[in-house]
């Protein structure tokens, strides 16, 4: 007689390899890294913001997702001494000296709002640096920008202070975020008179749902000037991954504020478009809304928000999405 070992009425479930699994199997070759000009630094055309590290994305998660984007070929990680009153560069710092990979990752920060040291008088900044470096366990970062536009403090003192901390070591080079391309002018020509290190990089927010404020004119103003253009919000908060269709969809996040205005008929017609185009490359709405962003001119690497480490898979291919010219047009007029 043949006896028949019972068999499992259901098979085993096999478990859900990670992020950093999946990209060991796949494998990708890294889109080329884009010059900061007028320094030495390369940089992944995607940057990796810390602005919710700490807060609304746990100390665990922060390590999973600095893990993976720098698996997946990132290197820029953007923070600021705002960020969770300091503790988004606490914990990347952390993550720094466990990874012992220092020299491998290019760190922005931003000075001027925190409570301990707000504004950018000439003490604010060296204490503000002073104390970012600490929280970082670093001796400099690679690029500081002026978190604000602090009118009330005279270029001249911002800019020579700036100037000394590069001269220490401390900061390699040093751009402006929020600033008007009046005040960016403004700045170059203190930089000229002054002879100190002129600014490299533009932080402001610019997206298919936010293009007047840039394009009206930081535009024009950023190309004279050759400075690298690091758009935040470039995701619009999360609208353009398409994840917010209804108020009922907004109202569960985070960012409620800010999403909710992008629901009307201009809203509906830049993820139309969208999905058009992703549909067409077989990708995400995000990769897309990206992959816009690195087609204009001077954009360097926008700077991204994650809250998983399994949601990098979908703004690390954005490098990898060549747009023709007439999904760019209709990607134009649909935001425009």
């Amino acid at each position: 007689m043949e006896i028949r070992t019972a068999q499992p009425l259901t098979a085993p479930v096999a478990p859900v390899p990670t992020t950093l699994e999946t990209a060991a199997i796949v494998g990708r070759v890294s889109p080329p890294r884009r010059d900061i000009p007028g320094t030495a630094l390369r940089v992944f055309p995607t940057a990796m913001s810390g602005k919710h590290f700490g807060t609304t994305v746990s100390d665990t998660a922060v390590g999973e997702i600095l893990d993976a984007f720098t698996a997946l070929g990132g290197n820029m990680i953007d923070t600021a001494d705002a960020y969770g009153d300091g503790r988004s560069e606490q914990l990347i710092g952390e993550w720094l000296h466990r990874r012992g990979n220092r020299d491998r990752v290019v760190i922005a920060t931003k000075v001027g709002k925190s409570r301990e040291h707000p504004g950018l008088s000439a003490s604010a900044i060296t204490s503000a640096v002073d104390a970012s470096l600490r929280r970082l366990g670093t001796d400099r970062v690679e690029l500081l920008y002026l978190h604000i536009d602090d009118t009330e403090v005279p270029f001249e003192e911002t800019l020579l202070t700036v100037d000394e901390l590069i001269r220490r070591g401390k900061v390699l080079t040093f751009g402006m975020s929020d600033h008007t391309g009046h005040r960016l002018l403004a700045a170059r020509v203190a930089c000229g008179l002054l002879g100190v290190a002129p600014m490299t990089a533009l932080q402001n927010e610019y997206s298919l749902m936010h293009r007047a404020s840039y394009e009206g004119g930081l535009a024009r103003v950023a190309a004279q000037q050759g400075l690298a253009v690091m758009p935040r919000f470039p995701l619009a908060g999360g609208y353009l991954t398409g994840a917010y269709r209804s108020r009922a969809d907004v109202a569960a996040s985070p960012a409620a504020t800010y999403i909710a205005p992008h629901l009307g008929r201009r809203g509906r017609r830049v993820v139309a478009a969208l999905e058009r185009v992703a549909a067409e490359h077989e990708t995400a709405l995000a990769a897309v809304a990206l992959a816009w962003l690195l087609s204009r001119d001077g954009v360097v690497a926008p700077v991204v928000s994650v809250r998983t480490a399994d949601q990098l898979f979908d703004v690390m291919a954005a490098p990898d999405v060549r747009l023709t010219r007439h999904q760019l047009a209709s990607l134009d007029r649909a935001s425009a």
